[in-house]
């Protein structure tokens, strides 16, 4: 069982200061999972957690007013619990989180993510051999629990990216990652007010520790095995709403990084794939734009050949073809999404010096 400290019920707020009372008393890990109406998915991610767990370490599991047994499981694990009294999000059951941790790093990780076994021992290892590292992540592995081609390929495409990444990392992920707590508290931690909804505030934290001079290591080995399951709409939906949109703002405001899944060759698969929808449209009136829309799309095979090879070696040639259409889709929409943010943002910035 993990070592807890009494359950409480409190407001979300931002992390105190290091010289605020409820703060850091040693050298040891917080493990803070935050979670909403996912009691199953939190109970094997704790159990994942037991096993990784270290004489230091200590679990925090900040429910975010959820109406299901996620607070109980978690008391039965042994876990300290903190209930907000209404839900406000995952940057802010975070935060609320890193205000009660005892420990000098803040290991962040999912309630839907199981954690590999030696997960807590390798974040303490790395930081421990890294004096000029502020924060590590890592990736999904490559055995996603849920079965279906669309939960496969959105799991999958996220373990490839990740793999594929900059050890030198551009930003954060807190699916799988840790901070130094000084540097979290430093940063003001997660921005609470902007994301009030799931989105990209682990990104956003990232963008800010990179802008305050903080390094950030991404970890290929730190892993953890996804159990989320994906639908046509919720991937449209996520990867629109709470993703593209939210992101290209960001892009838009502080820059993009060659990173991830904002690398150049993605950024070119994008824009060939919105180039033969082009081109398929003007097929009616010009029936050899046909062939320009093939060659666009040959072009995006080839800059992701790596992607369909690695699909095609896991799960086969009945997965990858299937793949492959929502891939294609991905880019479409991303980019469609980039595209119209851009043109609000430039309209409103337009309107405002003319105003």
């Amino acid at each position: 069982m993990f070592a807890s400290r009494p359950s409480h019920e409190e407001s979300a707020h931002l992390p105190r200061s290091a010289t605020d009372q409820d703060t850091v008393s040693g050298s040891g890990i917080s493990i803070i999972v935050p979670v909403y109406n996912d009691a199953r998915n939190l109970a094997r991610c704790l159990a994942a957690l037991r096993a990784a767990a270290t004489a230091d370490s200590e679990v925090i599991v900040v429910d975010d007013a959820s109406t299901d047994e996620s607070a109980a499981v978690a008391q039965r694990a042994g876990a300290t619990v903190i209930r907000l009294p209404k839900n406000s999000g995952p940057a802010a059951a975070r935060n609320r989180g890193v205000s009660s941790a005892r420990g000098e790093i803040v290991f962040f990780v999912d309630s839907d993510v199981a954690v590999v076994p030696d997960a807590v021992q390798r974040v303490r290892e790395t930081f421990a051999s890294r004096q000029d590292l502020s924060a590590v992540f890592g990736s999904y592995d490559r055995s996603p629990n849920a079965p279906g081609v669309i939960s496969q390929y959105r799991n999958l495409l996220h373990h490839f990216i990740h793999q594929q990444g900059n050890p030198e990392a551009s930003t954060f992920w807190a699916g799988c990652g840790a901070i130094q707590r000084a540097a979290f508290v430093e940063i003001g931690g997660f921005d609470e007010a902007h994301f009030r909804r799931p989105a990209i505030e682990d990104i956003e934290l990232g963008y800010r520790l990179r802008q305050a001079g903080h390094r950030i290591l991404l970890d290929k080995m730190l892993q953890g095995t996804h159990f989320k399951a994906w639908t046509f709409f919720s991937l449209l939906r996520t990867d629109i709403m709470s993703r593209a949109v939210p992101w290209s703002r960001l892009m838009l405001e502080r820059g993009a990084p060659n990173d991830l899944n904002l690398q150049i060759g993605q950024r070119v698969s994008g824009a060939l794939v919105l180039a033969s929808v082009g081109c398929l449209g003007l097929a009616l009136l010009r029936p050899l734009s046909l062939v320009a829309t093939l060659a666009a799309l040959l072009g995006v095979v080839v800059l992701n050949r790596a992607l369909y090879g690695f699909f095609l070696r896991e799960r086969g040639a009945w997965f990858t073809a299937a793949a492959i259409p929502l891939h294609l889709l991905y880019y479409l929409y991303s980019s469609l999404t980039y595209l119209v943010v851009r043109v609000v943002v430039q309209m409103w910035r337009f309107r405002r010096a003319d105003g």
